[in-house]
């Protein structure tokens, strides 16, 4: 770390920007300096598949601050939609494992519901800035050239979850797979039909080449079956014995997970909003700037002080951005995503994620 970063990170300088530290003014020089956040570049929106859901490849630009990811990780993105606050979604990162800094992919299909979706795969255009969280997520390949074995790798994928498996399958390519070395991998693609049908150019250059992959696309469509043990059992008849990734609509990984009966070898990745843990239901809350008192009902500040009828500012809700950002002058609280505990007088925290344990009060 240089000495520029070095300072920038420091916690003399994070506590002479108190509240909302150094990332907040360093934003508005320029959106690509952070020294703790993480911030992206928009570089290119590039569309998959067409439709009433239109699939986009966005390949974005990291800050520094970016660590990297492994295959099969997700990140949360945050987006200013217009009319609306910062909204934040996840979304699988769809490109080749990267390093700190370096550039990656996500690859989103535009639901109609869907705020942040369909700002990316709509809206988004070269040079605009998202912000980030740190690559999460334990459902990662463990195989590389530099470990190997005769391992049969499968991947039971549908729709756009489709992304984590192309994610770990790029990263092997990439890196030196070797398919001769008596290992070999069977990438079965579910979707409604070729129209619907992402990474399909890739795809199908993948299943020519002599690489030991093995891609087999049903479409719906075309009156290829849906997802059964029989026709699973006919591709890798060992299957249960088999290393196992799935990822895709409930439907379908409901009747994968039926098919393998409780096997250890199967993986199954879904995107699930954080779990809010509430607080010890005590005490009382005091929001002492605008002088009101509710009982604590152990949901976190920020939902307690709007079901009071205030209106403190927010982000993401997921305590990435810190725009919801106050002091809580006495009491302890709970960090609903970690479990941490802290009961520091006058400290910063993140109201969207700080829950009260008994009495608690925060300066909203």
């Amino acid at each position: 770390m240089g000495l520029t970063s070095t300072l920038l990170a420091s916690r003399t300088l994070a506590a002479l920007t108190s509240p909302h530290g150094v990332d907040r003014y360093l934003e508005l020089v320029n959106p690509m300096w952070a020294a703790r956040e993480v911030r992206a570049r928009v570089v290119s929106v590039e569309r998959e598949t067409s439709g009433e859901h239109p699939v986009a490849t966005v390949t974005l630009q990291p800050t520094s601050t970016w660590r990297g990811h492994r295959a099969g990780q997700y990140v949360q993105v945050g987006v200013e939609v217009p009319g609306a606050r910062r909204t934040t979604r996840c979304f699988t990162i769809s490109s080749a494992a990267s390093q700190p800094g370096e550039r990656f992919t996500l690859t989103v299909r535009a639901h109609s519901e869907g705020l942040v979706s369909k700002w990316l795969v709509e809206q988004a255009r070269p040079g605009f800035v998202v912000h980030l969280s740190q690559a999460q997520g334990d459902f990662t390949l463990n195989e590389s050239p530099a470990t190997p074995t005769n391992n049969h790798l499968l991947f039971i994928t549908g729709g756009s979850g489709i992304t984590p498996a192309m994610s770990m399958v790029r990263t092997l390519l990439r890196d030196g797979y070797d398919g001769h070395a008596g290992r070999k991998v069977t990438f079965l693609h579910y979707a409604r039909g070729p129209e619907d049908q992402i990474f399909a150019t890739e795809l199908a250059e993948i299943a020519a080449a002599d690489n030991g992959v093995r891609v087999v696309l049903r479409h719906e469509s075309a009156g290829d079956p849906l997802f059964s043990a029989i026709d699973l059992a006919r591709l890798v008849p060992d299957f249960r014995e088999v290393d196992t990734w799935v990822c895709g609509p409930a439907g379908l990984m409901e009747r994968v997970e039926l098919a393998y009966d409780g096997s250890p070898r199967l993986r199954t990745e879904r995107f699930k909003a954080p779990v809010v843990k509430a607080g010890n239901a005590e005490g009382d809350v005091v929001f002492s700037r605008s002088g009101q008192q509710v009982a604590n009902t152990g949901a976190s500040l920020l939902e307690q002080a709007e079901a009071a009828g205030l209106t403190p500012e927010f982000g993401c809700r997921m305590g990435i951005c810190f725009s919801c950002t106050a002091r809580k002058t006495e009491g302890t609280v709970r960090n609903v995503l970690t479990g941490e505990e802290s009961s520091l007088p006058d400290e910063d925290i993140r109201v969207c994620v700080s829950a009260p344990v008994g009495d608690c009060a925060v300066d909203l």
